[in-house]
This record gives C-alpha cells, structure tokens and sequence, in this order.
C-alpha cells in the first residue's frame, strides 16, 4: 500500500529535483511508486529501495529523505494490514535496531505535519521544537542537542533566505540537522509559499536540487 501524502511527496521530490539539476528524475516516479506499493515487508522494502539509488547514483542525495518517506508510508499505511500492537513487538524492534542509522530528522517533521493535519492546527516552528520534540524536557537532551543550531537561530524566521544560507553555510559537518536547515527554515518561515517566494528560496538555497525536493515534500504533506 502507499498513502496518498506520501506518493504526492515522492512526485514533488522527483519534480523539483529533476527542476533544478541536470538529471531528470521524473521517469523514476513509477519505480519509486512500486517500491512503496509492494507487498513486501519492511527490509525488502528498504532494499529494493537501495537498489533504485544503487542503480541510479545521480539521485544519490535523496537516499536518506526516501528511507524517512518509506518510514512514513509503513506507519501510514503498511502497519494496518498488521497486528495492532506491532509496533512493539520484538520483530518492530530488530527492525528499528537493524536501520538505527538510516534515515534523517525529516522523518520526525513528517510524522510532526501529520499530527498537525490531525488535530487541525498550523505548523508552527516553535510547537514543533517545544511540544513535538519537548526540547525544553530533561528526557529529551537527545532532541535538543541536535536541535540546538534550530533553537539559537528562530530569530531567522524573520529573515530573507540568503540569511539562513549564511547560518546552514557554517553549520559543522558532523551536525545531524546541517543539510536539513536550510529548507526547514524556509518551510517553517512560510509553509505555503507563492511561486516568487519558492524561486527566491531557489535562488539562495545550499544545494538547490536537493534543498527544493525537500521542501516540496514538506510543502506536499502540509
């Protein structure tokens, strides 16, 4: 099964990162689709995932964001079709245990707009850092540390794109959030952009066919 939100974000991916790079990804669409749709269990899924990118290195920088989409898709749709309390089954937990380093943040601020459409209310940064990911919560250190270049910087909300290109320029390497800051920031400074904004945010982004993809798959399950 695939859910409706994330087959749109999979066509959004694909569209923006064929737009603003030299590989049109958009053929891969339906390859992308069946992997998602497959009967398979979860690894499979991941596997034949990884043989798409494995086969195509061109759309490399969008490995990590897919794993977090497939994540999404088998909370969303995979996980009726199996018993109600599998998520806390050892076999959830070898799986967890077996992909501990895949994915990226993206997945937390997914499963964030899902809530949001949930209990009807707009997306806001600060909801998202403080009653999301509880970063103000002792028991979420975790959170915070990697949050922390999110939290210094809230004031770039009010800034023009070419602002928070200069604070995601300078984040470590090693930060867990540096090539997720850039589109966002500019997601959560305003979650439905016009096409001038979008172009905008085009213009200043970090890596412009990955920043773009990701935020149109933000913008697509909003």
């Amino acid at each position: 099964m695939i859910d409706k939100k994330v087959d749109s974000a999979i066509k959004a991916a694909l569209k923006a990162f064929s737009q603003y790079s030299s590989f049109d990804a958009t053929p891969f669409i339906g390859v992308f689709e069946e992997v998602f749709a497959s009967e398979e269990d979860f690894l499979s899924k991941v596997d034949l995932l990884d043989e798409a990118f494995d086969d195509y290195p061109q759309m490399e920088s969008l490995r990590e964001i897919f794993f977090d989409l497939l994540m999404v898709n088998f909370f969303s749709a995979d996980v009726k079709k199996l018993e109600e309390d599998y998520l806390d089954t050892p076999e959830w937990e070898a799986i967890e245990e077996e992909t501990l380093d895949r994915g990226t943040e993206l997945l937390n601020l997914l499963l964030y707009l899902n809530e949001c459409e949930d209990e009807d209310i707009e997306p806001e940064l600060e909801d998202y850092l403080k009653e999301f990911l509880l970063v103000d919560e002792d028991e979420f250190q975790d959170e915070y540390r990697i949050y922390e270049p999110v939290i210094a910087h809230q004031i770039l909300m009010e800034s023009p794109p070419v602002e928070i290109n200069k604070v995601a320029a300078k984040l470590p390497e090693d930060s867990e959030l540096k090539e997720l800051f850039y589109p966002m920031m500019c997601f959560f400074q305003n979650t439905t952009p016009t096409a001038d904004v979008k172009a905008a945010i085009a213009t200043s982004a970090v890596d412009k066919a990955f920043d773009m993809a990701v935020l149109d798959i933000l913008i697509s399950f909003n």
